[in-house]
């Protein structure tokens, strides 16, 4: 990996199992680069879905990828809390100012009262059909669901409100915005 350089920007591209680009998202500032994850922020990025759909996010969002874990976690600050958004995919790479992964359908949502649900389930077995994911994908993919579980239970890593909140500080900060 390049050098990266705190506060650069980078896109978010997305794909499927099949080489698709799912969706990309045009802006995530480097907000730090650790051993085994590096941790981005974005807020009202600008999100292009393969169906042509365009959108924007709506609050601030600090995003942690994996160099060698099967997920993702997004951490959307809302009105009325912190909720998280995690994408099981596959471990997260670099090229140039561009972050790649491939998504796996299942996702962990998490809520503020520390509750949460698993989404998606019915895709996850479409594409795995559709797609035919090989036995290996289907064992981690699996597996990564629970160890994110039991993380997020735990309030550990991305799950951290102490951790999160200094990500947010930083991206506040870099960015010229007050709290």
């Amino acid at each position: 990996m390049k050098k990266m350089k705190i506060g650069d920007n980078y896109i978010i591209h997305c794909y499927k199992h099949d080489g698709c680009i799912h969706r990309s998202w045009d802006e995530a500032m480097l907000l730090d680069v650790n051993k085994d994850f590096l941790v981005f922020a974005n807020k009202k990025a600008k999100v292009n879905n393969c169906d042509g759909k365009v959108w924007y996010t709506k609050e601030p969002a600090i995003i942690y990828y994996y160099k060698n874990k099967w997920y993702n976690v997004i951490t959307q600050f809302k009105k009325n809390g912190i909720y998280y958004y995690c994408n099981i995919a596959s471990p997260t790479i670099i090229e140039g100012k561009v972050i790649k992964y491939i998504d796996y359908d299942l996702d962990l949502r998490g809520f503020p009262d520390g509750s949460y649900k698993i989404l998606d389930e019915s895709e996850y077995e479409y594409h795995k059909k559709k797609m035919n994911y090989p036995k290996e994908i289907d064992i981690i993919v699996k597996q990564e669901l629970k160890n994110l579980i039991k993380l997020y239970e735990k309030k550990e890593g991305p799950f951290d409100i102490e951790m999160v909140k200094k990500y947010y500080d930083k991206y506040m900060l870099l960015t010229g915005n007050k709290n």
